[in-house]
């Protein structure tokens, strides 16, 4: 794939293949942004006016031309590169499925639709469903400009128990794994009916189009990438992990080639150890927060735990953490994702090339 300011695209590539399989090249792979990089700022241009937010989102034409001014003239060193993500909020899976979103000016939250066991059946997957359609016109309209400027991925899909909690209630849902634990798991399997397809419907249409995997990490395979992730699990014990959310993690993750878990702060370190046991999941990728979650250098022991477990760590590092951080740890089957300017970068790179 050749892309305007990637020249080194198959390099990169080749860095993340070895990256997958918890060797190093020549030099960890890094990003040159940070996670969530892409809700820091509300998208302007002139000229451009919506009755609403959600009209704004769902305009295909104005979102891809706002990511191209985003990236235009720009350099993409290391393992960075310009992907557009067809995006309509991180609950979008759930809405395909019934449940209506409203959209704030970075985001979009979801409204629980399942208020009494009589509406379970009610949850179904329509290919006329306005934000089904939305998805698909993103990405149609992206596919469209694409050729030689920037990937396009899929967006952001998110099953099971985390899907369960959109249409629940996460406080309800607490509450319905003790008391009618049953109807969870008659959720979780309405949750998944239709993920590996869905899933594989974006995947054809990519790859139809000469694109490779890639989603809202901008970590790219050849094969099928997915980030499996389940938020809500910080809330529970390690039982209600394996009875209502293991099984269905297990799926997902064998229909996949390559799988970064997407591990959301502390609270989910209860699960560690039995998501480091599961072969096909080549990565985590830690997220510690903020405030008193921060700086890296304590998290540093979870770090090596995933390292001496064999899997690859996605790490987002401050450009200030960099020295200490390579002082203190070995460079194996780390990504490193850093907030730099682009004049910054080189000397990055060649720092990184010495570990």
């Amino acid at each position: 794939m050749e892309l305007e300011g990637k020249p080194d695209f198959d390099k990169a590539m080749e860095r993340i293949e070895h990256w997958f399989d918890h060797e190093t090249l020549d030099r960890p792979p890094v990003r040159f942004a940070e996670h969530n990089a892409e809700y820091a700022a509300s998208p302007r241009l002139a000229g451009r006016s919506w009755p609403g937010l959600k009209e704004r989102w769902f305009d295909a034409g104005f979102q891809v031309d706002y990511f191209l001014e985003s990236i235009r003239g720009r350099k993409f060193y290391g393992e960075t590169f310009p992907v557009f993500w067809p995006n309509l909020g991180p609950s979008v899976y759930a809405a395909f499925h019934g449940a209506d979103l409203t959209y704030a000016e970075v985001t979009s939250w979801i409204h629980p639709c399942i208020h009494d066991w009589e509406d379970i059946p009610r949850i179904n997957f329509s290919r006329e469903n306005e934000y089904f359609r939305g998805i698909e016109e993103l990405t149609r309209v992206a596919l469209e400009t694409c050729a030689g400027r920037y990937m396009v991925g899929y967006t952001d899909l998110h099953g099971s128990l985390d899907c369960v909690a959109d249409w629940r209630g996460s406080q309800q849902l607490c509450l319905d794994l003790s008391d009618n634990p049953e109807k969870v798991h008659e959720m979780v399997a309405a949750a998944n009916q239709n993920f590996a397809a869905l899933y594989d419907h974006y995947d054809d249409v990519l790859k139809t189009h000469g694109q490779l995997s890639v989603t809202w990490m901008a970590i790219p395979s050849r094969g099928k990438m997915h980030i499996p992730s389940c938020d809500f699990t910080s809330m529970i014990s390690n039982r209600a992990f394996c009875e209502f959310y293991l099984p269905s993690l297990l799926k997902e993750v064998a229909h996949m080639t390559h799988n970064i878990f997407h591990l959301d702060g502390k609270g989910m370190l209860r699960h560690l150890d039995r998501i480091l046991a599961i072969p096909e999941i080549n990565a985590i990728q830690w997220v510690q927060g903020v405030g008193d979650d921060l700086p890296i250098a304590q998290w540093l022991p979870v770090i090596r735990k995933i390292q001496a477990a064999g899997k690859g760590v996605v790490v987002d590092l401050q450009l200030s953490e960099l020295e200490p951080f390579i002082a203190a740890m070995k460079p194996d089957g780390l990504f490193l994702c850093i907030a730099a300017e682009e004049r910054e970068q080189p000397d990055i790179l060649k720092r990184l090339e010495k570990w």
